[in-house]
């Protein structure tokens, strides 16, 4: 055993000095090449009278800072009580708007929100809406809106997503009036958790009747200013 290691010690004195000559060889190569290069690329600047350094058309020339939103974002226009006009970026400024608010819990937890929004034409619906829920809700429960504690009216999920679960709505004129006139709906919806249980949220409709006119009066400017196909 003492002899292999006399021997192992004996080969690692050996090659140590031999890594440390390869070591300087190259470095000193290293240098020689770099310094070569170099005093290439001065004589080729001088031969073509540019000062420009190496490298100079890759900087950043930066770009301009637009104030507002980008076109795609959603930004908020204006605010009605308890409702928000929020509109999407057009190129043309043609922005598409809905009417938002987002519902809260009795302790405050954001837990779902609706979007509303007119309807042109004599269909049985004067209005839309896409209302978001949590995914843990149960589906087969559906939706329950009321207002002012009138009779409910129960409404499908359409599907889901990573962001939830949707439920396109339509409401008709009458209960569009109801809206203007009522002070608060109510939506409820049941957790797939606790599916013996409601949770009950309050949808404020302060706001409601001059949020809605100027949703309203946004999309039919959107909509004569389009472009004739």
């Amino acid at each position: 055993m003492q002899d292999l290691m006399k021997s192992l010690l004996l080969a690692t004195a050996l090659v140590i000095p031999s890594v440390s000559f390869a070591q300087d060889t190259a470095t000193e190569g290293t240098a020689a090449t770099a310094e070569t290069q170099a005093e290439a690329q001065a004589g080729t600047q001088a031969e073509s009278g540019s000062d420009t350094p190496a490298g100079a058309n890759e900087l950043s020339l930066g770009e301009t800072v637009v104030e507002g939103p980008r076109v795609g974002d959603t930004y908020v226009r204006d605010t009605y009580g308890d409702w928000e006009l929020r509109c999407v970026k057009t190129e043309d400024d043609r922005d598409p708007c809905q009417l938002y608010q987002l519902l809260r819990d009795e302790v405050g937890n954001s837990v779902a929100e609706i979007n509303l929004f007119g309807l042109e034409g004599n269909g049985p619906a004067a209005a839309g809406a896409t209302i978001i829920t949590p995914l843990e809700t149960l589906l087969t429960q559906q939706i329950t809106l009321s207002v002012d504690g009138g009779a409910g009216k129960r409404y499908p999920f359409t599907w889901c997503a990573q962001i939830g679960c949707v439920a396109r709505v339509g409401f008709t004129p009458a209960e569009v009036e109801s809206f203007k006139k009522g002070a608060k709906g109510t939506l409820v919806i049941v957790p797939v958790a606790a599916p013996d249980q409601q949770v009950v949220l309050t949808i404020s409709l302060k706001g409601f009747t001059a949020g809605y006119d100027a949703v309203n009066e946004n999309n039919r400017a959107v909509a004569a200013s389009a472009p004739a196909e």
